[in-house]
Order: C-alpha cells, then sequence, then structure tokens
C-alpha cells in the first residue's frame, strides 16, 4: 500500500523557503525531492490558493513564503493540500448484511475516528516554526 508523504513533503518545501534567501523555482524544489516540477507547480498552487505561498515569474522568479511560518499551522497545510483522511485502514463491506461486519465497523470506525480527531487537533496546536527548532 502506497503512503501519502505530500504533507511532509511540503513542510520539507516549507522550511527551505523560510531559509531561502531567494525564491526556488519548481526545477529547484523538484530535484531536491526527486520528483517532477509539474508535480510541485500542482501542490504549490494549492499553497497559493490559501495564501501560503507566492510566485513570480521572471529571471530571478519562483516560490516564496506568502507569511510567516508561525501563522501557520499542520493543520492548515493539511487542510491546503485537500486531504480527506489520515489513515488508509479501511473497514470491510463485502457483506453489510452481516450483523458480525456491521460491528466490527462501528467500532473500528469510533477508533479511527477518535484518532484523526485526536491528531487533527494537535495539528492545529503546531505552527510551522518548530519545524526549525532543533
Amino acid at each position: 500500500m502506497r503512503k501519502d508523504s505530500r504533507l511532509s513533503r511540503v513542510l520539507h518545501i516549507l522550511a527551505h523557503l523560510a531559509v531561502s534567501k531567494n525564491a526556488m523555482t519548481s526545477t529547484e524544489i523538484a530535484k531536491m525531492l526527486t520528483t517532477n516540477p509539474v508535480v510541485v507547480r500542482r501542490t504549490m498552487g494549492l499553497l497559493r490558493e490559501y495564501g501560503y505561498v507566492q510566485s513570480s515569474n521572471g529571471r530571478s522568479g519562483g516560490w516564496v513564503l506568502a507569511r510567516p511560518l508561525n501563522e501557520m499551522t499542520l493543520l492548515d497545510i493539511h487542510q491546503a493540500l485537500g486531504t480527506t483522511t489520515l489513515f488508509t485502514i479501511s473497514l470491510e463491506d463485502e457483506h453489510s448484511s452481516c450483523p458480525i461486519e456491521k460491528s466490527i465497523n462501528a467500532h473500528l470506525g469510533d477508533v479511527l475516528d477518535d484518532a484523526e480527531s485526536l491528531i487533527l487537533t494537535r495539528f492545529g496546536e503546531i505552527t510551522l516554526d518548530v519545524l526549525l527548532k532543533l
């Protein structure tokens, strides 16, 4: 099962932008992450829609932070990426009329919902400036 690493990769980019003296191009970021510049532009475009980054064209163009890291939380970035769930655990649904399956799914669903709620609450408490405090 493939893991969704977009959040950690975007946090990596934002931390680099915070310490960079110059704008970073999509190509530079793509090389850093070993990905394609189109993927970088698409992902950064999501952050731009929320006002977390800005981009400019031209010789000294590229991506820069639109606000300081202490004004963004993990939850902000998670939501900007459009991530719908934190867990890739899925519930069985082949036998929806089975009372045992219904009971198992209800209990597992409650646990996963509680865990996700707790994580998202914690995400909202952590500003991105802590990423640069080693």
